[in-house]
Parts: C-alpha cells; structure tokens; sequence
C-alpha cells in the first residue's frame, strides 16, 4: 500500500511539473479589468471661467490584453468601459423657453456642477516586468481613449433657486485623449489630457465660446 501511494506522488508531482512547464511556455494575460479615480483640473479657461469645488472622474470596464512577445511583458490592450466626469466650476447653466443658457454665477452660489456619462474606449501599448507566477510588478500603460458622451446633467443652486437640466446639446458627444498609467502591484498613478473641448457650440451669455478641456490624475486598480 506504501509503495502505491508513493509512486502515485511520484507520477502527481510529475504531472504538475509538465503542466507547469507548458503553461510558463505559453502567453499570458495581464490587467483585463480596471477601476479609475482621479481628480479633474479643468484647462484652457478664459478669463471669466474658474474651477471651483472638487471636480471628479470615475470610470470602470474591461481591457482585452494582447500579448505580443512569448514572455507577455508587451501587449495591446483594447478596452470598453464606462465613465462618469462631473466638473465643479462658476458657470450657471440654465433652461429658458427650452433654450440652454450659459452665463458666470454670481457670489451667492451653494452648488454648481455639471456632469457627463460616457461609454468609453481604452487603446494602450503595455510594458512591464510581469511573468506568469509573479503577480506585483512595475507597468507602464500608454495609449489614448475615446469617449461617447450618451448623458449630461447640470446642477445649480444659490439663495431661494435650484436650477436641474437634463441632456445638455451643447455638449460635444466625442471625447478624446492621451493616457498613461504608471505602477507597481496595486498602487498606479493614472493621467489623462483632454485634446478636445467639452462643449462643442455653448457659449458665454451668447457671445464668448466655452471652450474648456480637462486634465486629469488619479489612481487605477488592475484586477485580474
């Protein structure tokens, strides 16, 4: 019975060992599911424009990881996820004669927001010191990301008035950006830099165009 039971060890430990070996020969995948926190600080202002509050941004989806090389330290990744950007600044946004209206707040403002819901589209060249057994490693994520704005909503409140729109046209739909996510094991530095403007026809008590863009820093967390 000994002698059973220590050629089944035997031919157990064999086995693993072999399938050990076929799976560090074969490619790996890395980082297919991520969620972002960052802090937005909006860009290209004019004069009359300031930011004001805690602008923020949280986005959440799934990366396809393409390893390139045998090792699977470089790779593609192509993603699909959700984004949510609500932005704190002096513009009062609102609804006359179902025409938008934009014009700077006065000092009694108590909450002014407005925010965009996307579908989003990540686009990265990977590198990093992963291998298959070793799960904490350095990353260095490149690429740029392509939103669709399908929602928007605006807040603003001052003395006696709060004012709520729903889907503001003025909105520009298409968002697009540079990105960068730079870590070790859990904790990676996440950036992002608007090249396009949010509002594509708003403007400034009808005259001045709103041509505001956002940078944004934060953290993301890779699962799997």
């Amino acid at each position: 019975m000994s002698r059973i039971i220590f050629i089944f060890l035997i031919l157990t430990t064999v086995v693993n060992a072999q399938n050990y070996d076929t799976i560090k020969n074969t490619r790996y995948l890395e980082d297919q599911i991520y969620i972002g926190l960052s802090v937005i600080t909006l860009t290209n202002l004019s004069d009359d424009v300031a930011q004001s509050g805690f602008s923020n941004s949280f986005g959440v989806g799934f990366i396809k990881d393409i390893p390139v090389n045998t090792k699977g330290n470089f790779a593609f990744g192509i993603g699909l996820g959700y984004g949510r950007n609500t932005y704190f600044q002096n513009i009062k946004i609102t609804e006359i004669d179902n025409i938008t209206q934009y014009e700077i707040a006065g000092d009694d403002v108590r909450n002014n927001s407005f925010s965009l819901h996307s579908i989003d589209l990540p686009l990265e060249i990977r590198l990093r010191t992963s291998t298959i057994d070793k799960y904490k490693f350095w990353r260095v994520y490149g690429g740029a990301k392509i939103s669709y704005v399908f929602g928007s909503n605006a807040k603003f409140k001052e003395a006696g008035n709060t004012y709520k729109i729903r889907g503001l046209s003025e909105i520009n739909n298409w968002q697009y950006g540079l990105t960068l996510a730079v870590g070790y094991g859990t904790w990676n530095f996440n950036f992002y830099y608007g090249l396009e403007n949010l509002f594509s026809s708003a403007s400034l008590n009808g005259n001045s165009p709103i041509e505001i863009r956002d940078f944004r820093i934060g953290l993301i967390f890779y699962i799997l």
